[in-house]
């Protein structure tokens, strides 16, 4: 069993901001792959289904972001899901905008939600890093990642998003390198270039 985190702020004023990117991709997950609906537990809602032959659950903590730890503590826990099954799905301020990054442990690059997981959890959980690019200035990151994704961004979103769906059964299997350059291939494919 794998434990899919998206990590976001719960409520409809931070849907569609850039910090929510994690949210908007596994809800996308649950959609293209069909999962049972949402319901509340953990200190989040999760989703069930299957993807690839395993079984996946897919949490959105609904803590705010600071405290996303003890929402996937909770759920590693009761489910029995060790470290290296857990994968978390974030924004990521040093990717340029639509490139995609998996990795496993390694800083968390002042980011609160990495940063909260890694306290309750440890530190060798997978991260797929979702690129919004950064704003070029440290003093305007707060107010860049809680504010939404221009209309501008949409396209990429959204094509990043079905790039993940379409070649999610690669992560599931343990293949992040070939999933990573599947994605980007796509990317490409649909005019945002995301070199390797």
């Amino acid at each position: 069993m794998l434990l899919f985190v998206g990590l976001g702020n719960p409520g409809s004023r931070y849907k569609f901001n850039r910090h929510n990117i994690g949210f908007m991709a596994v809800e996308q997950i649950a959609r293209a792959y069909g999962f049972a609906p949402f319901k509340s537990r953990f200190q989040g809602v999760t989703a069930e289904g299957t993807i690839a032959g395993e079984k996946i659950i897919l949490l959105k903590p609904e803590t705010y972001m600071n405290e996303s730890g003890q929402s996937v503590g909770a759920a590693a826990r009761f489910l029995k899901i060790p470290l290296e099954n857990i994968v978390v799905f974030q924004d990521e301020l040093d990717l340029p905008a639509s490139k995609l990054r998996v990795k496993v442990g390694g800083g968390n690059g002042g980011h609160n939600g990495l940063r909260s997981i890694t306290a309750h959890m440890g530190n060798e959980y997978k991260r797929v890093r979702l690129g919004i690019g950064h704003p070029g200035n440290k003093d305007l990151v707060h107010h860049y990642v809680l504010s939404d994704f221009a209309k501008s961004e949409h396209p990429w979103v959204n094509a990043l998003c079905d790039a993940i769906n379409e070649h999610l059964p690669l992560l599931v299997e343990g293949k992040d390198a070939t999933f990573q350059s599947k994605v980007h291939v796509a990317m490409n494919a649909n005019g945002f270039h995301t070199e390797k």
